[in-house]
This record gives structure tokens, sequence and C-alpha cells, in this order.
């Protein structure tokens, strides 16, 4: 990568334990000492979006993170009375506004080696203050994915 930055194993892994065996809700990721980005938090498969956007931030106000969420919600097809269970998987990139801009340009410029490693999200999303991370604007990006 341009960066330098590299995916561990255990991202990779958890990761497939999200995407194929619906092991956990998300993931919050981090780039770490040894250059490499690193699992830091695991949200339990019972865990809510208030408490993704909570474990994202617990770094600090200053911090960038990645992060992959497994999101469900019900869809509506055009014509049909009923609603079907969707879930999407999206990777984050988080930078906020506050952190500081070697940060933002490391975490941005090592994006492209998480989209590569990550075959099966669906929506990537970059947000830089929480009104572009919350469940509404993010809901309405996966939304706007779907068929009627």
């Amino acid at each position: 990568m341009a960066s330098g930055i590299v995916v561990s194993m255990k991202c990779k892994n958890a990761f497939e334990q999200i995407r194929r065996q619906k092991m956990h809700r998300y993931i919050i990721l981090a780039i770490r000492g040894e250059r490499q980005i690193e699992v830091e938090i695991v949200g339990p498969r019972d865990a809510n979006y208030e408490n993704f956007l909570e474990d994202l931030r617990k770094g600090g106000p200053e911090e960038c993170r990645y992060a992959v969420y497994d999101y469900a919600y019900y869809h509506q097809c055009q014509g049909a009375s009923s609603t079907c269970l969707k879930e999407k998987l999206f990777l984050m990139l988080w930078c906020p506004v506050q952190a500081k801009i070697k940060d933002k340009m490391l975490y941005s410029s090592s994006f492209a080696a998480l989209k590569k490693d990550f075959i099966g999200v669906q929506k990537c999303i970059q947000a830089t203050e929480m009104d572009e991370a919350c469940r509404e604007c993010v809901e309405d990006q996966l939304r706007s994915l779907d068929r009627d």
C-alpha cells in the first residue's frame, strides 16, 4: 500500500466472522505500532447502533478509526404488502474534525487496503462528524442501494 500499512490477519478473520458466520455486529479497527491495522473492539451480535457509535469514539475526540458494521433493516418492496429483513455490510472511515492532520492522512491513505481485503462490503462511508455517522444518515445511504 502507498501508506505502508497492512491489514492484520486478525482483522481479516474478524471480518469473515461478521460476513459469513454472523458472529459479531461490528468491529472497530485502529492503526497500531507495527504499521498495521488491528482489531480494537468487537461488538457482540446483540449490540445496537448506539453501542457502535460509543465504541467508535472510545479512543477520544481526536482519534481516527475504521469500522465494519453488519446493518439490518426492514425494506418494503414496491407493490408488496410485506417487508423483508435486509442486512448490509458497510465499512466506515471515522476521521473526526479534531483529529491531527497527520492521522487523517494516514487513515485516509490506508483506507484502500481495507477496501481491497474486505470483499463483500456493500458501502464505504467516510465520516468526520456525528451527523455523517448517525443511524439515519447511514441507513439512507444503504437504502439508496436497494432496488424497489
